[in-house]
């Protein structure tokens, strides 16, 4: 992403913050898991699951941004979504790829750099000039996936 005084998140860095995340909020989930299946309370699921929930679905569409940025080949990039739903899988994919060097580099589409080619590589551009509102919709977009998961309820019926 850019500003006026130049890159302030790389490829790598948006990458490896999502990840952390994941693992972080795998791990409030399962915290919140065991405190209700011990009969601690029922009431830090909801929370622990929400928050990990958003936090997934930020790191799928980091993922799925930083593989079109990086060109990996579609092996990788499925690999990178799957480690989502593997508790604290993200992690090690992240240094995987990171010690491959398939996250060093800047943004290749970001303006002045390579001339975007297909639909989604003329998104991404699109994305890497409008930072800012490019934010503000994708909050609005991955809050209103959130938003409907939840209201579509827990994937398993508690009994």
């Amino acid at each position: 992403m850019w500003t006026r005084y130049g890159e302030v998140m790389s490829p790598r860095l948006l990458f490896r913050t999502f990840a952390f995340a994941e693992v972080v909020t795998w791990a409030g989930l399962i915290t919140a898991l065991v405190l209700r299946g011990t009969g601690v309370t029922d009431a830090a699921v909801p929370v622990a699951g929400g928050i990990h929930g958003f936090v997934f679905l930020c790191y799928c569409v980091s993922t799925v941004f930083v593989w079109v940025n990086q060109k990996w080949r579609p092996g990788t990039g499925l690999v990178g979504l799957v480690c989502a739903v593997v508790p604290f899988a993200t992690v090690p994919f992240e240094i995987v790829v990171d010690r491959r060097g398939l996250l060093a580099g800047p943004w290749r589409l970001a303006p002045g750099r390579d001339a975007p080619r297909g639909f989604i590589e003329h998104v991404q551009a699109w994305v890497l000039k409008h930072p800012w509102l490019s934010l503000v919709l994708l909050a609005a977009g991955v809050t209103a996936v959130f938003l409907v998961l939840l209201w579509l309820g827990p994937p398993v019926p508690r009994a």
